[in-house]
């Protein structure tokens, strides 16, 4: 078993909602990689600081999300930060590279329309908080690929893309997260192999 640091950015979007523009931020977590029977491994861990949304909301968005609006032109973004719990199967491949997929579940801590604006040097952000609106709990899959360093026994770098099977929103169907994540694994130590 190893266990160590993941970090990255990730780009998501949520389906069925007019904007289809991405919103990009930071993740940072911990993981697992637990050896199951070689080429074999058992992915998992947390990210604890985790954002999903939309960027860029329209009219429409924007109304059905019962948001403010504000006389200074803005952008308006759906934000909503997560706990994210990945349990995928993991194969090894001989050459470094590994490839994943499996389910994925997500936890709503917070959630949050943001306006953003800059109008004449003078620079707002005002959030106004909607997770009511939110369904608590998100699933879905993931699949990616990545490489690791040092002849297998460095740090990973790796790409996955998410899709959630929930909707987003209690109120609307069809509102799915996507998100693809750019990510490193530093590994901090590991079990000793049998």
């Amino acid at each position: 078993m190893e266990f160590g640091l993941e970090g990255g950015v990730n780009f998501s979007h949520i389906a069925g909602m007019e904007s289809n523009n991405s919103m990009s931020s930071f993740n940072i977590g911990f993981y697992f990689d637990i050896r199951i029977d070689d080429p074999w491994y058992l992915y998992t861990g947390v990210l604890v600081k985790s954002k999903l949304g939309t960027d860029k909301l329209s009219d429409s968005d924007l109304n059905f999300l019962q948001a403010d609006v504000y006389s200074d032109a803005g952008d308006y973004s759906q934000v909503m930060t997560y706990f994210i719990v990945p349990a995928l199967a993991k194969y090894k491949l001989k050459n470094h590279f590994y490839l994943e997929a499996g389910p994925q579940f997500g936890l709503v801590h917070k959630a949050w329309v943001e306006y953003n604006s800059d109008v004449e040097g003078k620079e707002a952000r005002i959030r106004q908080y909607n997770r009511d609106l939110i369904n608590r709990f998100d699933v879905g899959a993931v699949g990616g690929l990545g490489y690791q360093l040092l002849k297998g026994k460095g740090m990973t770098i790796g790409i996955k893309y998410y899709y959630g099977f929930i909707d987003v929103y209690k109120d609307r169907q069809g509102t799915k997260n996507n998100s693809l994540f750019l990510k490193a694994n530093i590994p901090i130590g590991a079990a000793k192999k049998n």
